[in-house]
């Protein structure tokens, strides 16, 4: 079995077409203006293939963008050498709770339930590493799958295919371990035949209030919780300020 977003990469546009990024750039710069913000480099961690990083870049941002996977990091890379940008995206294989940047940024962003994929024991870590590398008075923005969202999707199987590949996720809810398993098969074409490659996908159902307490202790205050946007989603999303002196 492979590791996540690893096979999973090469099709991952290609079954995500219908997430509306220019939505979610829309929002965090109505948070940015909302809050008084105004930052120019952002760190887009969790930054997948690169589709928000692009965007972001496009509209005149620094990016410094992070992921575990190599995969879809080099997706990420080729995609924005397309972009017309002044400051081309810097592009870091690191996992959340390795997080180590050259510098700070004036915001950190998260989303499509990244944070989700972070086991409960390195959260306090991985917004340790936030609260340092984000400025003082910085915005971090991100989302989460909610616990009721997770559990709802015991059991379920979901397929995703086109002419030259076919996605199969197989959902299963552990109550022992508070966390949504995946089995994801992925099957690619090769000329007459079909390659089948596996991966295993965890989601932690982290309670909202648990968030907020390690965010607080992480020294991010100011922190509200927003429903409005997408709410058929099943997604939260967070808004807090570094108050790192």
């Amino acid at each position: 079995m492979t590791p996540a977003y690893s096979s999973l990469a090469a099709v991952y546009d290609r079954f995500t077409y219908d997430v509306d990024y220019a939505a979610f750039a829309d929002f965090y710069e109505e948070a940015f203006a909302r809050r008084g913000a105004a930052p120019k480099t952002l760190l887009d961690l969790g930054c997948g293939t690169g589709s928000l990083t692009a965007l972001m870049a496009s509209r005149g941002y620094e990016l410094i963008s992070a992921d575990a996977s190599p995969e879809m990091l080099s997706i990420a890379r080729e995609k924005c050498s397309e972009i017309n940008s002044e400051i081309a995206p810097l592009f870091l294989c690191q996992s959340m709770a390795q997080l180590d940047l050259y510098g700070t940024v004036d915001c950190a962003l998260s989303s499509l339930d990244s944070l989700n994929y972070v086991p409960p024991e390195d959260l306090p870590e991985v917004f340790r590493r936030l609260n340092l590398f984000i400025e003082p008075g910085g915005l971090l923005i991100f989302d989460l799958l909610t616990p009721e969202h997770l559990r709802a999707l015991d059991g379920s199987v979901s397929v995703d295919e086109d002419e030259s590949a076919l996605c199969l996720w197989r959902a299963d809810f552990d109550e022992e371990e508070n966390a949504l398993f995946y089995g994801v098969d992925v099957f690619t074409k090769r000329g007459r035949f079909w390659q089948r490659e596996s991966e295993e996908h965890i989601e932690y159902a982290h309670a909202p209030e648990t968030i907020l307490s390690l965010l607080t202790r992480a020294g991010f205050s100011e922190i509200e919780q927003r429903t409005d946007f997408q709410p058929d989603s099943g997604r939260l999303f967070i808004i807090a300020r570094n108050t790192r002196a």
